[in-house]
């Protein structure tokens, strides 16, 4: 009884001081950006803002794994690190997808949800490692193919908002515009994970059960499209197909089947 009780302490102790954590390192690159931001060109901004996060996010996603409680099997996405311009495309089960994505790729861009462009913890990171906010598609567009010109990977999440379905959401069709207009590949990644931990509509401060468990691998990569309808067509089957599995995050009483994407809203990546 004392030692399920003590397990128990621990367990809120790792995700509280976990929080804590990340919310000290994102502040504290806040203030140095914000310094460092008017005095720093475009070009050596991006690469060290994007290598800060990077290095961030690791601290912290290795802070958790220490405490033996999180477990993140990353090692997939090295492979991705000195590939050609692409489009990382995950599926997005939790709010811990981005950070997972970009604690091991040095060069990648990311398209955000435009508010948090000025949130105080994440807006001066992003606006210095020059992430694309998802204001307009026509910018997203020529952001991004800016971003491939200068050999840098987007991760780009296609469901545009966390799984509230199984196998996945509705996908956007930004994405294939993107793709067909830079003629760049889609690389899809697959995120698996045993625990609805934030997921959508899970409270920040809610505890969920430990150990966590989270798996990355690679998916198929689609070549640079031809035609947009078709690449959405494809990348909807093939995650349903790779994803019917696993829907263990999912809260109860969301296992309705995935319908056609929903091309007609362009939005990209949301949390």
């Amino acid at each position: 009884m004392l030692e399920s009780g003590l397990i128990v302490v621990y367990d809120y102790l790792v995700l509280y001081l976990g929080l804590i954590w990340l919310g000290l390192l994102c502040l504290g690159w806040t203030i140095i950006a914000t310094l460092l931001y008017p005095l720093l060109p475009k070009h050596l901004s991006r690469s060290l803002g994007r290598k800060v996060i990077m290095v961030g996010f690791r601290t912290y996603l290795g802070s958790l794994s220490l405490s033996r409680r999180c477990n993140f099997d990353l090692r997939a996405l090295d492979a991705l690190r000195d590939q050609p311009p692409m489009i990382i495309a995950p599926n997005h089960p939790s709010l811990l997808d981005a950070v997972m994505v970009i604690s091991r790729l040095p060069n990648v861009s990311c398209v955000i949800k435009s508010e948090l462009m000025n949130n105080v913890f994440l807006g001066a990171g992003a606006r210095f490692a020059h992430y694309i906010p998802n204001e307009s598609i026509r910018k997203m567009v020529a952001l991004a193919i800016q971003d491939f010109k200068n050999g840098q990977h987007l991760l780009l999440f296609p469901e545009g908002t966390r799984t509230t379905r199984c196998p996945i959401n509705p996908l956007k069709g930004s994405i294939a515009l993107i793709a067909y207009q830079a003629q760049v590949p889609v690389q899809t990644v697959l995120i698996e994970t045993d625990s609805a931990y934030l997921s959508k509509g899970w409270p920040l401060f809610r505890k969920p059960t430990l150990p966590l468990h989270y798996r990355v691998r690679l998916g198929k990569r689609f070549d640079p499209p031809e035609n947009t309808q078709r690449l959405m067509a494809e990348l909807e089957h093939y995650f349903a197909h790779e994803l019917i599995q696993d829907s263990a995050f999912l809260p109860a009483g969301s296992l309705s089947p995935s319908t056609t994407y929903a091309s007609a809203q362009p939005s990209g990546h949301q949390l």
